[in-house]
């Protein structure tokens, strides 16, 4: 990881602007999922440092517009580069981190740069049906899910593919490892938005539903209230609500237990994905961690 700190900042060092160098120090590295994956997969290839970093650089750009697009004033616990700089800002160092990963991923080999490569095309049309899906409460869960795929778990799916692909691994059997452990991880983060408190999560506790989206939980939950109940539901959504009506759809989600029903499909992704690799430990071992985390 130490290596692939230092190609990040060579890159960001390589745009040759002091601004960018500032904003990009800004933001919190995070939990650097993708980096951890490709170095594992990948380990004994000398270009794996460099394909987490950009890799890395694309996850970090999306962000950026994730954030100007959802108005967000903080990611990770910190100020986000919209709040402190304004959108445009951030808008433009996200094109910067887009540009100058897709330069240096252009001297990878075909397959593994292509597999990257499409993988932004899909993150990109995953982030504008996310928008288009928070315009009404949405009750199909396939929906969901597609956007989910496309949103979250491509990227990190492409990244276990070329990690795969520069080693000779089997590529397609680590596509599954990357879809499926990028399904769950957001399937819990949906989960942590409702169970976790502020302070772990870096924002406020039910934010998603408030900014209109709606995950598993309040699907599933839909589901299965009545009439009524689905109205008050509806008449929550995508607006600030006080906490009687957070506390409520927090007893409803108890009583349906629709928290667990999504742990469930997220462990069952997770099992999966362990069944596609079950002979590399280190790679179940992030399986066995993400599902337990608690933020």
């Amino acid at each position: 990881m130490q290596r692939v700190e230092k190609e990040i900042q060579r890159l960001i060092t390589e745009c040759d602007y002091d601004e960018v160098t500032r904003l990009f120090n800004m933001l919190s590295g995070g939990k650097r999922l993708r980096a951890k994956l490709i170095l594992k997969i990948a380990a004994e290839h000398k270009d794996a440092p460099l394909l987490a970093a950009i890799v890395e650089l694309i996850h970090a750009a999306s962000l950026l517009h994730d954030d100007v697009i959802d108005e967000a004033d903080t990611r990770r616990g910190m100020a986000s580069v919209n709040a402190t700089d304004g959108s445009k800002t951030a808008v433009m160092l996200g094109d910067i981190l887009y540009s100058k990963a897709f330069t240096e991923l252009v001297a990878f080999d075909k397959d593994v740069a292509q597999t990257i490569a499409a993988s932004v095309t899909a993150l990109s049309k995953g982030e504008m049906m996310d928008v288009k899906m928070a315009e009404e409460f949405n009750v199909d869960e396939e929906k969901y899910l597609n956007m989910l795929y496309l949103k979250t778990a491509t990227l990190i799916e492409a990244a276990a593919k070329a990690a795969a692909l520069l080693v000779a691994k089997d590529a397609e059997a680590h596509a599954l490892y990357g879809r499926n452990l990028g399904l769950s991880f957001q399937i819990i983060d949906d989960i942590l938005d409702i169970t976790a408190d502020e302070e772990s999560l870096g924002k406020p506790a039910m934010n998603d539903f408030v900014e209109g989206k709606c995950t598993l939980p309040y699907i599933y939950l839909h589901q299965l209230l009545d009439e009524n109940e689905k109205a008050r539901l509806l008449s929550s959504h995508a607006k600030k609500i006080d906490k009687n009506e957070t506390q409520w759809i927090q007893d409803k989600m108890s009583e349906y237990k629709t928290i667990e029903k999504s742990f469930v499909l997220a462990q069952k992704l997770s099992d999966e994905a362990k069944e596609a690799l079950s002979n590399d430990e280190a790679l179940v071992n992030i399986l066995d961690t993400m599902i337990k985390r608690s933020y």
